[in-house]
């Protein structure tokens, strides 16, 4: 897979760093000269340009890649980055990164994000993913679909306890992806069943998320 980062900060090179890990053809775009440090990622393509122009986008053969990454400090030139990446070089998926909280509504659709990634919302989310037990944790949005990656604890005393994934009546639009238990990911089948402490999480539409909590909330009798 080739992924074009724009935005060659600390978050863009490690972002690079981990892709190359996994095997995958990287570029680094950043417009200020002090950011183009190809010694950080000697494995990584460097291109001196801003991201936001056409004429760089087109020397950087955008068209060729399968991921963009808009992961600059600024809101506006993520957004741009994303639009014209979509739009008239057709990358099949983009990554923003919202910087400002306040303008994550932005980062959507309309503007070409796939997927945005707010630092401080995933940074919330570990907080309370870390003294949350039976609430929903939103960790992030999947603009294209409208669906939120979410995570909840298992309480001791919440009526699946011991219940079968497969037996569970699940909300529409609600798909269980992972349980981790023990501090490894267990793929759910149907006949796996839940315990207390369970971290489960869920791809659901934001609807779903009441319906989520009220179905696993303790002291409901569902017999």
């Amino acid at each position: 897979m080739r992924v074009a980062i724009a935005g060659a900060g600390s978050v863009g090179r490690s972002i690079a760093n981990e892709l190359l890990q996994n095997g995958h053809e990287v570029l680094l775009i950043d417009r200020d000269p002090r950011a183009v440090r190809a010694d950080t990622v000697p494995d990584a393509e460097w291109l001196l340009a801003d991201a936001c122009e056409m004429s760089s986008l087109d020397e950087a053969s955008l068209s060729h890649c399968n991921v963009v990454v808009a992961a600059t400090g600024d809101d506006k030139a993520n957004l741009v980055i994303s639009l014209i990446a979509k739009t008239e070089y057709a990358v099949p998926r983009t990554v923003a990164r919202v910087n400002n909280p306040k303008n994550e509504w932005m980062f959507d659709e309309a503007w070409g994000v796939d997927v945005a990634v707010s630092t401080p919302r995933l940074m919330t989310a570990l907080v309370e993913e870390a003294v949350s037990v039976g609430d929903i944790v939103r960790i992030m949005t999947f603009q294209q679909s409208g669906s939120d990656l979410v995570e909840l604890t298992l309480p001791t005393d919440s009526p699946i306890v011991g219940t079968r994934v497969g037996d569970v009546p699940w909300p529409p639009d609600t798909a269980l992806v992972a349980i981790l238990r023990g501090g490894r990911p267990i793929p759910p089948s149907p006949d796996d069943p839940l315990e207390s402490g369970d971290e489960l999480l869920f791809v659901a539409v934001s609807e779903a998320a009441p319906a989520l909590e009220e179905l696993l909330a303790p002291g409901i009798d569902r017999g």
